[in-house]
């Protein structure tokens, strides 16, 4: 962990905004969204501030294409958004990801689907973690669950995406982003030199930034590459955190808001004698398999996926331990947040009964 140099208080999608400024971001271009408009709000303080270049675009298909030229052009960018405007942006994703560019997108969900609400929900998951745009590509996607992680995820964020060559999510739930704690500032990273990307890995004489391949044999060529570079991701950054897992007998399984939720639940059921932990994914792709098939190995009985959503994530979990222990789901849905109390009354109908839902 590096070195803390400061406290601050701040809300989450603040504090994206200084993860990026602290991992070397030179320029954010984005258009606001509720619950994700803080995060161009501080953007436009900072960025000029700092010496550093803020837009706010006319739309959103305008910024993800201005972020795709500033990514070719060597410089670290990013853009943050929610939902409706999320998915404007997938078309500009997957041309990206095509041109095999980094780049960080911020997603602060809300619910849906259409014009839903402004509360906090997680059911974005499919676009984003799935590749919404056209074309198999993959983007790698964190999963803060508090405001440190607001900012040191964003910081890794940056990293991974120069890494692979790829865009990087950073993907949590309106009440992540809008909720206040105290940050310890990580020590900022060295700015580093524009990159050129421009040179084209399948032809090497292709000096330029381009995901374009008329012929078909170039355009599978890169997909293989790219296949291969997303199995590399799987086998090497896959990020977990584990709750009383040691001797538990049955697991949630929790990102953003919910985890904190069935973290505390899981300690409310052990008191009551109910041996339960939590599976926190901090990577959702590539997502923590090998954590849950060691879970599965060392004697769960029961995984009990906890979303904000109709059940999105669900079948990653029965993906990766093969569904060869039961999994259920306790969701709410529409921006409801699941309380403590809720979670614990509906983990004791569910816990025995092992109905897969």
């Amino acid at each position: 962990m590096a070195k803390r140099t400061n406290k601050i208080l701040l809300k989450g999608n603040e504090a994206v905004v200084y993860g990026a400024l602290l991992a070397g971001c030179e320029a954010y271009f984005g258009y606001p969204i509720t619950p994700a408009s803080e995060i161009a709000h501080a953007s436009a303080k900072l960025f000029p501030a700092l010496g550093r270049t803020f837009i706010q675009a006319e739309c959103e298909i305008a910024s993800i294409n201005m972020v795709y030229g500033a990514a070719a052009a060597g410089r670290r960018c990013m853009t943050a958004s929610s939902g409706l405007g999320i998915s404007l942006k997938q078309e500009g994703v997957s041309y990206i990801a095509g041109a095999e560019l980094p780049c960080v997108i911020a997603d602060i969900m809300r619910g849906g689907p259409g014009l839903g609400n402004i509360a906090p929900e997680q059911s974005d998951y499919n676009q984003v973690v799935k590749g919404g745009g056209h074309g198999g590509y993959k983007v790698i996607v964190l999963a803060p669950g508090s405001v440190q992680e607001m900012c040191e995820l964003t910081m890794l964020a940056f990293d991974l995406a120069d890494e692979y060559r790829m865009p990087v999510y950073v993907l949590t739930d309106g009440m992540i982003g809008q909720m206040m704690e105290k940050l310890e500032l990580p020590e900022p990273r060295p700015r580093r030199a524009p990159q050129s990307w421009a040179l084209n890995r399948v032809n090497e004489t292709k000096n330029c930034v381009s995901s374009i391949y008329m012929e078909p044999k170039d355009l599978e060529e890169l997909n293989i590459r790219l296949n291969k570079k997303y199995a590399e991701i799987c086998a090497k950054e896959q990020r977990a955190e584990l709750y009383k897992m040691d001797d538990a007998e049955y697991a949630f399984v929790a990102y953003g808001i919910s985890s904190r939720m069935a973290r505390t639940a899981a300690d409310i059921l052990r008191a009551e004698g109910i041996k339960i932990g939590m599976i926190r994914p901090q990577t959702l792709f590539p997502f923590p398999a090998d954590a849950l098939k060691q879970a599965a190995a060392n004697g769960i009985k029961q995984f009990i996926s906890v979303e904000m959503s109709n059940g999105m994530m669900i079948d990653d979990i029965r993906l990766a331990i093969e569904c060869k222990v039961p999994v259920t789901l306790l969701n709410r849905m529409g921006g409801n947040v699941p309380s403590v109390e809720e979670i614990v009354k509906r983990a004791k109908e569910q816990i025995g009964g092992c109905a897969n839902v």
